[in-house]
């Protein structure tokens, strides 16, 4: 808590004299008086904390002073601490535009009566030391306008004496905060929610790693222990355990926006109509699903796969949220522009996808909180649900909005830009095949990974199919082997190998050498590569963990491909 001075430091200051000595001032030096807003931009040196006057009476109201009070835009009141309970005994028409109070309803009481039901207790004592001191303050306060409508009042207070040092009043002026705190708590919630993020991918990352040779060791054991061993079942089940991680950490990196995406144009309505059955089936016979569709809805681009997840994780919020029963509702529809400006989305068209649920509501709290991955007001459940749409939604280039008050429900919004255009001749067919390129123990891999683990187990699986293996833990000790003229038939590499080149980076300098060069890559996560995307390469991806089998097919099928 920071006050202003106590009232004998004041006198021990040079003060401000005005009027030949009918008022003098403490002039406030640059002291910080508070965690308030600085409407100067910062604590002030020239104005006043504390005053002292000749005489404190509120009747001379024919000087330009008091005009001034009058004409100000910022409202002010005036208290009287030598009558009961400290009333206001002026306040000025800005005040009653704030409040939206009458005279009548104001003069004669407390400041009390603008607190209410989330007004900070600690704010309150803090003004309240200050009055009982006789210091100035300054703080930023949630009040109550007339209607009940809450808003945050950066309040400045400060003391009043006369010239023998008698307190007669309190003088305090307020401005309106609420825009500029909401932008304020939105930012820092953004700053907050990247944070998070970027821990989430980098734990994601590490942790597809370990799953990789905890899952690839098994598949090993796996074909090893014979068809009659009483091992089978064991490893099998921790086979699941393992890929069941493998979901929690692509849930992490949906809520990180890392995970590859493969959007394509389609429509939402084509979407919803195409997956209802799923939903029916997850919201059960308690609940009603209903389909509010906007006809001629243009197209959006974005990865379906994902956008099914999504939707899925929507619904059964929502499910979650009505245990009685009740009616969900899956909406589409343009975004209007009154909606797109208070989301401050960029200016352009948008499309969304609506889910509307009966239930009990959110509380602000609780709704500011949904999207924080491990957040969860219900009993089992890792909390992840919304923090994946959440990602998903942003790396579309989209916004998740939810709207929800407690008794009223809750909607959930994917908002999606509209497609630019579908391009023509878009790269989905198969490639022309190449000629036939050598299999088995005539084809030679280089394997490309820093984690040494990762990196023997993938050895191990190529040599147990036949294929000979050349290995490199680096970026520049795989090229030192291309440029030794070792045989490589593929290239099989990690995307991020942290302290050096990555591998994209040598993917352009091995096909620099060797053009035509067949590549694979793997990755536990897709970063933003400065100026490169691995799709926009038309480059092969093997998420980690993956199985044995898929990596010989994957294998396979790039040796296949014509570069």
């Amino acid at each position: 808590m920071v006050l202003g001075p106590e009232k004998e430091d004041t006198l021990k200051k040079p003060l401000d004299v005005q009027g030949g000595g009918q008022s003098m001032g403490a002039p406030a030096s640059g002291e910080i008086e508070g965690n308030a807003v600085h409407p100067l931009g910062n604590p002030g040196v020239k104005h006043w904390q504390a005053s002292y006057i000749d005489h404190g009476g509120l009747e001379e109201r024919g000087n330009i002073f008091f005009a001034a009070v009058e004409m100000t835009r910022m409202p002010m009141v005036v208290t009287d601490p030598r009558k009961e309970d400290n009333p206001i005994v002026f306040a000025n028409n800005a005040f009653f535009d704030l409040t939206g109070y009458e005279e009548k309803d104001v003069l004669g009481r407390n400041c009390r009566f603008l607190q209410g039901a989330d007004t900070d207790p600690a704010t309150v004592a803090e003004v309240r030391q200050a009055v009982a001191e006789q210091r100035a303050v300054a703080v930023d306060i949630l009040n109550y306008k007339a209607d009940g409508t809450p808003f945050w009042n950066a309040l400045f207070l400060g003391p009043i004496f006369d010239q023998d040092g008698t307190l007669l009043h309190f003088f305090a002026s307020q401005m309106d905060i609420t825009e500029r705190r909401s932008h304020q708590e939105s930012y820092l919630q953004s700053q907050k929610m990247e944070a998070i993020g970027q821990l989430s991918a980098g734990m994601a990352h590490d942790f597809n790693n370990l799953l990789q040779v905890i899952n690839g060791n098994l598949e090993v054991a796996l074909i090893g222990a014979g068809p009659a061993s009483r091992a089978l079942e064991p490893i099998r089940r921790a086979q699941r355990a393992t890929m069941q991680a493998g979901k929690l950490t692509q849930q992490l990196l949906s809520f990180a926006r890392k995970q590859r995406l493969e959007p394509r144009s389609l429509s939402l309505n084509s979407l919803v109509v195409e997956f209802s059955d799923m939903l029916v089936r997850t919201l059960g016979d308690k609940l009603e699903l209903r389909l509010d569709l906007r006809p001629g809805l243009p197209a959006c681009t974005v990865d379906p796969t994902y956008l099914e997840m999504a939707l899925l994780n929507v619904v059964i919020n929502a499910r979650d949220a009505m245990p009685d029963g009740g009616v969900v509702t899956v909406g589409t529809a343009v975004l209007s522009p009154e909606r797109r400006r208070i989301l401050k989305l960029p200016a352009g068209d948008y499309v969304c996808i609506c889910v509307n649920d009966q239930g009990e509501g959110m509380t602000e709290d609780v709704r500011r909180r949904a999207t924080e991955p491990f957040f969860t007001t219900k009993g089992p459940g890792t909390g992840l649900g919304l923090a994946m749409v959440h990602g998903f939604v942003q790396q579309s280039r989209g916004k998740l909005d939810i709207e929800s008050a407690p008794g009223k429900g809750t909607q959930v919004r994917m908002v999606f830009p509209i497609s630019e255009q579908v391009q023509a001749g878009a790269d989905e067919g198969e490639a022309a095949q190449s000629p036939v390129r050598p299999q088995g123990s005539d084809c030679h891999v280089l394997v490309v990974e820093d984690n040494d683990d990762v990196r023997e187990l993938a050895e191990g699986m190529l040599a147990m199919a036949g294929y000979q293996v050349l290995s490199a833990s680096s970026g520049e000790r795989a090229l030192t082997l291309l440029d030794s003229g070792a045989q490589v038939d593929l290239l099989f590499t990690d995307v991020i190998m942290p302290g050096g080149m990555n591998g994209l980076q040598l993917i352009d300098k091995a096909r620099q050498m060797r053009p035509g060069l067949p590549v694979l890559v793997t990755t536990g996560y897709m970063d933003e590569l400065p100026g490169r995307g691995v799709r926009s390469e038309g480059l092969d991806v093997l998420a980690k963990p993956y199985h044995h089998q898929e990596l010989l097919d994957r294998i396979k099928a790039a040796l296949r491909r014509t570069p």
